[in-house]
């Protein structure tokens, strides 16, 4: 029998039919643009999050912020392929159903997912690069954890996963970003400083139209950090 919203025993499955149970208020065309932004829209709009803060950081950050903020946008989707990775043993572990293979009723938008629920790879990739994001940028990194929350939603919305599938998807992402990027800025810092020295990768790193730019021999190679600090009117608040 399947367990209904109303029964109130199991809480992550109430709010599964409460969330999911939107779509029947919703207009048809609005089932199309949830799934579609569920499944690869709000990814994209990640990734678009992630060049616009590079394009932002390298015209306006000092030379040394610029640095460390590139590192931590290399970083970012690193650890959303390391989140990733290490979601699949635990996936195999937990080897959790999909909801609406346990309970009727569901209006499941996005057909075809045949593997396990527990952890959602979206929710895991989408806050791993989010927090990345943030270890860059933090104004960046805000509006980028606003669009992981958002993919959480849409993954109850469409009826494919769980709640608890969202928040343990998130809670990993977060983990890996953030306890690895220590070890993983401390190693891409001096490798992007290096670039930003070499004349002809030096604009990956630091534009030419830049204020204050110096010569490329001049930028030096910075501690990685996780606390960006404010100096003045238009600074970037870097929090690598």
């Amino acid at each position: 029998m399947a367990v209904r919203a109303s029964d109130g025993s199991n809480p992550d499955v109430g709010l599964l039919y409460d969330i999911n149970g939107l779509t029947r208020a919703a207009p048809p065309w609005s089932d199309r643009v949830m799934a579609f932004a569920g499944e690869y829209g709000i990814l994209l709009a990640l990734v678009l999050v992630v060049l616009w803060c590079w394009w932002s950081v390298r015209r306006r950050g000092t030379p040394a912020d610029s640095v460390s903020a590139a590192a931590g946008l290399v970083w970012a989707p690193l650890a959303a392929g390391i989140a990733l990775l290490v979601n699949i043993p635990i996936r195999d572990f937990v080897e959790r159903p999909r909801p609406f293979k346990d309970h009727e009723g569901l209006e499941v938008l996005v057909a075809g997912k045949t593997d396990f629920s527990f952890v959602s790879d979206h929710a895991t990739l989408a806050m791993a690069l989010a927090v990345g994001v943030f270890v860059a940028h933090r104004g960046f990194g805000l509006a980028a954890i606003g669009l992981a929350l958002a993919e959480g939603f849409t993954r109850v919305y469409l009826g494919v996963h769980y709640p608890t599938d969202v928040i343990g998807g998130l809670a990993l992402g977060t983990a890996i970003a953030l306890l690895l990027a220590p070890p993983a800025l401390a190693l891409l810092t001096p490798l992007l400083s290096a670039v930003a020295r070499s004349r002809r990768c030096a604009r990956l790193v630091r534009s030419r139209r830049a204020p204050g730019l110096r010569c490329a021999g001049t930028v030096g190679i910075p501690e990685p950090r996780l606390g960006g600090t404010g100096v003045g009117p238009g600074h970037n608040d870097l929090a690598a």
